[in-house]
């Protein structure tokens, strides 16, 4: 026989030994792997969906804070809100920023005259802050428009209170009237008495529909 045939019958064979079936032993092995790696992704799976389930519990639990302002105030823009009520809440009610257009706010900010009082104008990074805060959260002026610095002049303040019926004149400290939360930054919550009245005219002008 020659050296050829005999290299292959060798060959032949050892690949046939080399597929043979594992052994019992190997085979039990490979099973208790195999599920307990089927236990390990199983326990994960429902220990995630559980701390899921306490996290949406405590999140519909927890009573949603109140919008007290016109606009909601996202957390980059807190800070220059806050720094806003300290200065201007010190002597009076502080307004939100959507009642007089862009170009007042600025004005007031680079003025040290206030209305007849003398201030010392804010400093950066403080005034950074706020005037972006007051920027963001107020409206541009017309062309044509002439910048009010009353609350009665501008268009802004009288867009947000349509139908009510405005006290002569208008005064920053009026505000409470009808916001009994103002001193707090609060101009949603309003007087039960100015409350049914914004609702009566509500529905006189969308009334609802008959049945």
């Amino acid at each position: 026989m020659s050296i050829f045939v005999k290299r292959k019958i060798r060959d032949t064979y050892g690949g046939l030994r080399q597929r043979q079936p594992l052994q019992p032993s190997a085979e039990r092995e490979f099973k208790r792997q195999f599920f307990g790696l089927l236990l390990v992704i199983v326990t994960w799976s429902l220990a995630m969906g559980w701390l899921l389930a306490l996290a949406t519990n405590a999140q519909s639990a927890t009573p949603p804070a109140e919008i007290g302002t016109v606009d909601v105030v996202p957390a980059q823009y807190q800070l220059g809100q806050e720094l806003y009520l300290e200065s201007c809440s010190r002597c009076h009610i502080a307004i939100p920023p959507a009642v007089l257009p862009t170009q007042t706010w600025k004005n007031i900010l680079q003025d040290s005259q206030h209305y007849g009082a003398q201030l010392q104008p804010l400093v950066d990074p403080q005034r950074i802050l706020v005037w972006k805060y007051l920027s963001t959260f107020s409206r541009v002026q017309l062309d044509d428009e002439e910048t009010p610095y009353r609350v009665n002049n501008s268009r802004y303040f009288k867009a947000l209170h349509p139908g009510v019926e405005l006290p002569r004149p208008v005064q920053v400290g009026s505000c409470v009237s009808c916001h009994p939360s103002a001193n707090d930054y609060n101009f949603r919550r309003l007087t039960s008495q100015e409350a049914e009245g914004q609702r009566g005219k509500i529905l006189r002008k969308f009334p609802p529909a008959p049945r």
